[in-house]
């Protein structure tokens, strides 16, 4: 009986070490001297502790700090463009009654399963065409409309009690004053979890970056690691997971900070 209650718990246990140890292994790799750095000893102590000259060389020897704005202009760019589209997207399917509401609703689902490798090459082309690569707007176009914030919203805003909708349509307000302001409000949680999805997916995209920029003044951070790599030509490793470490650093700490809202709202989308 003590056996299976503690059983649940180890294998949790033995899941977040699988986890975390790539993670682990980063931050051991960036305080490490170049001699150790194939050692493949955990002990979090290194003999010759170099992660300051580690830092500083992955802070100095390219625009770091300009590769972390250019991650927080894409991705806030894209998210809030996101949550423009999709919000009122998911609020007719899941609260107004209209022909093709069903038929919609399975293309969003179906709209799930396609990749973003299949739709590259028109794009690319597209942009092309407008003279638009190397820029800001190339870089978060693709990702304006996204189909799985419309389906997360959806199953959030569907149990949203149908009552109080109709009682602010009699108060004499708008369906978009219904969206914004009641609906979404209620539904915040779900906002928080939808945000971490999109910062974290286009913070660490690096095949579109790759596609559409060149330059290095306009490059996202894991674009940015590539220039990086060829900066040191492959051999500091101990500054590329520096580098590495400086860039997962605001992912961290944005789950820590919405970690209670996101498995809110993960928990709502599953609820109807």
């Amino acid at each position: 009986m003590r056996a299976s209650k503690y059983l649940p718990h180890l294998v949790l246990g033995l899941g977040a070490v699988v986890m975390l140890l790539p993670f682990y292994w980063m931050v051991l790799t960036a305080i490490r001297s170049p001699s150790e750095i194939f050692d493949i000893s955990l002990w979090p102590i290194p003999k010759d502790f170099s992660g300051g000259e580690n830092f500083y060389q992955a802070a100095t020897s390219v625009p770091m700090a300009r590769f972390m704005l250019n991650g927080v202009i894409v991705c806030a760019g894209i998210l809030i463009v996101q949550v423009l589209t999709a919000v009122p997207c998911a609020y007719a399917l899941a609260k107004l009654r209209f022909p093709g509401r069903k038929i919609l609703l399975s293309v969003v689902v179906a709209a799930l399963c396609v990749p973003m490798q299949a739709l590259a090459l028109p794009l690319f082309v597209g942009l092309a065409k407008a003279q638009m690569l190397n820029t800001y707007f190339a870089m978060m176009a693709p990702f304006f409309l996204s189909v799985f914030a419309i389906f997360l919203f959806h199953q959030s805003f569907r149990s949203y009690p149908d009552e109080i909708i109709e009682a602010a349509r009699l108060d004499g307000f708008s369906e978009m004053e219904i969206c914004w302001r009641l609906v979404l409000r209620a539904s915040l949680p779900s906002l928080a979890a939808f945000a971490v999805f999109s910062v974290v997916a286009h913070w660490n995209d690096l095949y579109w970056p790759m596609i559409v920029v060149n330059r290095t003044e306009l490059a996202p951070p894991p674009l940015g690691m590539l220039f990086f790599a060829d900066a040191e030509t492959g051999t500091n490793y101990g500054a590329l997971m520096a580098g590495a470490c400086l860039i997962t650093a605001p992912m961290v700490a944005c789950f820590f900070l919405a970690r209670r809202q996101f498995i809110a709202g993960i928990t709502m989308a599953g609820v109807k």
